[in-house]
């Protein structure tokens, strides 16, 4: 009786193991999925510097519940007004520093780091 405990836990911590495994196998998966993105929440960018390659896609989406914008200081890209759930994107096709903001909040700032 004894034995039989002890090799059904055993089997079950086996399996819990194996869960978790997979588990963090597939949160890796998702935040390599979602590296060149950035999410607005709560009056902010995340994260609020992105360092990418020349030639990278980024993708900004609006999880607020108010509109926002995603402007660079020097005008190189500017969304149009996004309301919730919407999503802007550019590709940076040239190396350096491109500091943006919400033309709505702008106290919202961000930067994305071109390398």
């Amino acid at each position: 009786m004894k034995k039989q405990f002890i090799r059904r836990i055993a089997a079950l911590l086996l399996l819990l193991v194996g869960v978790a495994g997979l588990g963090s196998k597939n949160a890796h998966a998702g935040s390599q999925e979602n590296a060149n993105q950035v999410k607005i929440d709560n009056f902010s960018f995340t994260p609020t510097t992105l360092t990418v390659a020349a030639g990278t896609t980024v993708t900004w989406t609006n999880s607020d519940d108010v509109p926002h914008t995603v402007v660079s200081d020097d005008k190189v890209f500017k969304s149009k007004v996004l309301d919730t759930d919407e999503k802007f994107s550019y590709t940076f096709t040239k190396p350096g520093t491109y500091p943006y903001f919400c033309s709505v909040h702008p106290k919202m700032t961000g930067t994305v780091v071109v390398r």
